[in-house]
């Protein structure tokens, strides 16, 4: 039956990637907890490479969620940082993280991880350039004030301890930090990571045919290689699906017969997915909005044909293409993938039960965070709620019958929780 098939299909292969997911998020926790980022915005003000270069390192040692990265590039943008830096850490944040690259390397080969780092350099490099020709300082303190107007909702906040490294290793706080930031980022991107496992489990199921007419696969390289990379970003689009959740996707339309360029281009559009773009518009305006769109359409293109021209010179584009079956259909045996998959379903056990432990429920976002981290509190028919952050709270007193009520109800539902 072909409901089952799919569902099988999406579970073998979250079955293959689990462990890889876990260790990525786990260091993408340790990161944001433990590194500090003081001073930030201040650091990001200018225009220049080395401000541009310090937002890419940050925003890849940062969050994984293409949502989360969105909400802390506005965040970061309205408090003084460039706008060429801003969208610089957003790419970054998203697309060169570690459990991206991870998860490419099991599913379609290290060099696909490669090309996704070299490519996000390139993007992000064309980015900046095109950005600063087009935006002025002038119309980039418009941007801003338009920005600094828009509620688009709350940033989680990165916690970060004070404590030397050494002592952090052996801090309950400092791993409370990590378990929460961890299982944030899980609960922000947990259904689009599951939406992409569905997704290309069902289009796994579809004949060689339907491939070959989505993708151009037999015309002269030039004009396959333009098709793929124009029609890449569309499918992700298409798909709603971002972030890791797109890696799937992209393995099995690269055994579908999609080019290298194609692969690249459709895992960098993930920042242009329809949502997303409601946000651009919502947060910059729609004038701006369109022009973001614009130059980032076009550094995915380019970014995506100068990664298949400089693997082509030296002979690492991928020759070997996997089955779609092959990819969808990997049996679960016992073998190092299952090791792993246990290893690490402990290591998230353990970390999402230490936030059982010290957390409580924002009411306002649902996010959960640490009682003992110094987070915002609000006291209402003598209950304490505690907050992710400022805005949260904000909104929270504005209505507190409107929001402990919800509350209530959430608790209702599911006894076990922790408000």
């Amino acid at each position: 039956m072909w409901l089952w098939d799919g569902l099988a299909n999406a579970l073998r292969m979250a079955w293959e990637v689990w462990w890889a997911l876990v260790l990525g998020f786990a260091l993408s926790g340790i990161v944001q907890a433990w590194v500090p980022r003081t001073q930030l915005q201040s650091a990001l003000g200018g225009r220049g490479a080395r401000e541009a270069a310090l937002a890419t390192g940050l925003g890849a040692a940062s969050s994984s969620c293409s949502y989360a990265a969105i909400a802390i590039a506005k965040s970061l943008f309205e408090k003084g940082a460039s706008l060429a830096s801003a969208m610089a850490f957003q790419f970054a944040s998203t697309n060169l993280v570690f459990e991206l690259g991870i998860v490419l390397w099991l599913f379609i080969g290290w060099r696909f991880t490669l090309a996704e780092f070299v490519g996000g350099l390139i993007l992000i490099t064309v980015m900046w350039i095109a950005l600063r020709l087009l935006v002025t300082r002038e119309r980039e303190e418009e941007i801003r004030t338009v920005a600094a107007a828009a509620d688009a909702g709350h940033v989680h906040p990165t916690a970060s301890s004070e404590l030397p490294f050494r002592r952090k290793l052996v801090s309950l706080q400092a791993w409370s930090d990590v378990a929460h930031n961890f299982r944030g980022d899980w609960q922000m991107l947990w259904k689009e990571i599951g939406a992409g496992f569905l997704i290309a489990g069902y289009i796994a199921l579809l004949p060689t045919d339907f491939f070959n007419g989505l993708f151009i696969t037999d015309a002269p390289t030039p004009v396959r290689i333009a098709e793929n990379v124009i029609v890449g970003p569309i499918v992700a689009a298409l798909a709603f699906v971002c972030s890791i959740g797109n890696v799937p996707l992209a393995a099995v339309l690269w055994a579908g017969g999609i080019s290298f360029s194609g692969v690249v281009a459709f895992l960098f559009a993930d920042l242009l997915i329809p949502p997303i773009v409601a946000y651009y518009r919502k947060v910059y305006g729609g004038r701006f909005a369109a022009l973001l769109v614009a130059v980032m359409g076009g550094s995915v293109v380019l970014a995506a044909l100068a990664v298949d021209g400089l693997f082509s010179l030296v002979d690492l584009v991928p020759s070997q293409r996997p089955s779609v079956e092959s990819i969808a259909e990997r049996p679960v045996t016992w073998n190092y993938t299952s090791v792993l998959d246990i290893l690490f379903g402990v290591v998230f056990v353990a970390l999402v039960a230490l936030t059982l432990r010290r957390g409580a429920k924002d009411p306002v976002c649902g996010m959960t965070v640490d009682r003992k981290a110094g987070n915002p509190t609000s006291v209402h028919a003598g209950k304490t709620y505690y907050f992710c952050g400022k805005h949260c709270k904000h909104r929270f007193d504005g209505q507190p019958e409107v929001f402990s009520s919800r509350s209530r109800d959430a608790a209702s539902d599911h006894p076990t929780s922790h408000a």
